[in-house]
């Protein structure tokens, strides 16, 4: 089960993050490589607020897709830190999410290579068991 997230689809989901950011302090933004970068840039307009190299103290940390938690779990220390995904594919606990999805939903982002897709796809599944 495939999903094409459109560019509208982004457009819509930097007004929602955004909305819900806007009365946070935070220090910067930092996007997760690479998925969390063209979010954290847009972002990063949209509120006026500095993009920065690495997250620290109270910034904001953005990433395209939470699964298995094993990224954005890496800055969950940061003091004042607030997490923010595209699609989550778990029920959000200490992150926020624009998207829930299927677990076995793949996702492709408008950014991404459409030549790559097909492979990309089916390296996923066999990572997880679902092929």
């Amino acid at each position: 089960m495939t999903k094409h997230f459109t560019w509208y689809e982004f457009d819509k989901s930097i007004e929602y993050i955004a909305s819900q950011c806007k009365f946070w302090k935070l220090s910067g933004i930092y996007g997760v490589p690479r998925g969390g970068l063209c979010l954290a840039v847009a972002l990063s307009h949209k509120l006026n607020i500095q993009l920065i190299e690495k997250p620290s103290k109270n910034s904001l940390i953005v990433d395209d897709v939470f699964e298995t938690g094993i990224t954005l779990s890496n800055f969950k220390h940061i003091e004042g830190a607030k997490f923010f995904v595209l699609v989550s594919k778990k029920k959000p606990i200490w992150w926020n999410t624009v998207t829930l999805s299927h677990k076995k939903e793949w996702i492709v982002f408008p950014w991404e290579n459409k030549k790559n897709i097909i492979n990309e796809e089916n390296e996923y599944k066999i990572k997880r068991g679902l092929k």
